[in-house]
């Protein structure tokens, strides 16, 4: 049995976060995955899709401006795109394990189980912490219904080698738009089915209508109200079964996506014998992200039940919260600043804050500025249809509380409204900003 003061289980970006910061103070620590090191954002999510994106980023931009100075409109060779892709994907794991070894940190590869309330077992191996962190991330939802494990998931479809003739897509949240877009570019037929009357559910209702619209604009067929109840494989592909209204219909593709969400990658830790309470959202902590029933035992990003988004920086910030606490004694608890979130279509959508719903049953006073303005100069010069806005404003304090955008550059105007809601500028300072023109960030006053 070896002795640790840390022990890490997954090495995403909160493990990484908080393994390299407690061996920089000294402290004995060990770090297991069984994956290879990088978590799902460098190796199975952001990053390697954020380059596909980039292929198709190309092909969109070249084809509305077809007739309008440009001729010829590239194809997005896949093989290519991907292997691209791999050069980033494929490095990653060894040089987050040199950079443990250069830390003195001692590297496991295999799954954690808990065999009591501070040791685990990898392997034939017992490792003993005096804390233990858990930061495992998240794993596709499973799919209870008949045929459900024929779905293939996020990680398949970003080392697919070749690109399948149709795909159909279960789920409507951000997988399911973003890959969607991505095959449709690359010459797919796309189906996303959805049993909401809403995708992308946690997103503004009125700016998810437009993306909505752009989607199906794109050609992409877009199901919703439809409840999936099964999966069949043939030679010739797959079928899915749903049910819309009370009638059963069935499509076909080539590939079948898992796309219905994720949920907390927990299950196999045997948390009992820890003495680790959790609920569907995670390993229940308090507010300084220890386990609510084990003190010696934390967790972070989307294993742990939090106020954070699910989302790659937040997890980085939780690591941060906890290295301070297991150095420096609990006394430092997570005071979220507003996230923004993205949806990396084309064009993409982006939010930070309080929805109009979410602002309306708070209480709040609100103003509510929301427009499409695909007649803007920063949408024409670019030939977009899809450019609008909706900004949330406090009157009692005249300062944002949520901002929600769809169209270009968005992914980057959102940070200058996170930026503003964490600072809590009034809006007429906001105003009377000059931007640099013309950019994406000088529309910014006329939004609000």
């Amino acid at each position: 049995m070896k002795q640790y003061d840390v022990i890490v289980i997954g090495s995403g970006m909160s493990g990484m976060t908080v393994a390299n910061k407690c061996a920089s103070k000294g402290l004995k620590v060990a770090v297991t995955d069984e994956l290879p090191y990088g978590g799902t954002c460098a190796l199975r999510g952001c990053d390697p899709k954020k380059i596909i994106i980039g292929a198709t980023e190309v092909r969109d931009f070249a084809q509305r401006l077809v007739g309008k100075g440009i001729n010829t409109v590239p194809q997005v060779e896949w093989k290519d795109i991907m292997a691209f892709k791999q050069e980033f994907v494929d490095a990653m794991p060894e040089k987050i394990e040199k950079g443990y070894k250069h830390n003195d940190i001692d590297t496991y590869h295999g799954a954690a189980r808990f065999i009591g309330s501070d040791a685990v077992e990898i392997a034939s191996e017992v490792l003993k912490g005096s804390k233990i962190v858990i930061a495992t991330g998240a794993r596709p939802r499973q799919l209870k219904f008949d045929g459900g494990h024929l779905a293939l998931t996020s990680t398949d479809f970003l080392n697919l080698q070749e690109l399948p003739n149709s795909l159909i897509f279960i789920g409507g949240g951000y997988i399911a738009f973003e890959f969607a877009h991505i095959a449709k570019r690359c010459g797919a037929e796309v189906t996303i089915i959805h049993r909401g009357p809403q995708p992308l559910e946690n997103f503004d209702k009125d700016i998810v209508h437009h993306l909505s619209e752009a989607t199906r604009k794109l050609g992409v067929r877009l199901m919703l109200e439809t409840n999936v109840t099964g999966i069949k494989q043939d030679a010739k592909g797959y079928t899915v079964i749903g049910e819309t209204n009370g009638s059963e219909t069935e499509f076909t593709a080539e590939a079948v996506f898992n796309s219905a969400g994720r949920v907390p990658h927990i299950d196999d830790l045997n948390l009992k014998k820890a003495s680790v309470n959790y609920n569907k959202k995670g390993i229940e902590v308090n507010k300084y992200l220890q386990s609510t029933s084990n003190p010696s035992i934390y967790a972070a990003g989307d294993a742990a039940d939090t106020d954070g988004l699910p989302l790659t920086p937040v997890a980085v910030y939780e690591g941060n919260i906890i290295a301070s606490n297991i150095l420096k004694g609990k006394n430092k608890k997570p005071e979220y600043p507003p996230m923004p979130s993205v949806v990396f279509t084309l064009p993409p959508m982006a939010s930070v804050g309080l929805t109009e719903v979410e602002a309306e049953k708070a209480g709040l006073n609100i103003k509510v500025n929301s427009k499409a303005v695909p007649g803007w100069f920063n949408a024409k010069r670019l030939n977009v249809q899809e450019y609008a806005y909706k900004t949330i404003i406090d009157t009692d304090k005249s300062t944002l509380v949520g901002a929600h955008l769809i169209g270009p550059g968005v992914e980057e105007t959102i940070n200058f409204f996170s930026l503003a809601m964490y600072k809590e500028v009034p809006v007429r300072d906001l105003k009377k900003m000059i931007y640099a023109y013309p950019t994406m960030g000088s529309d910014i006053t006329s939004m609000l």
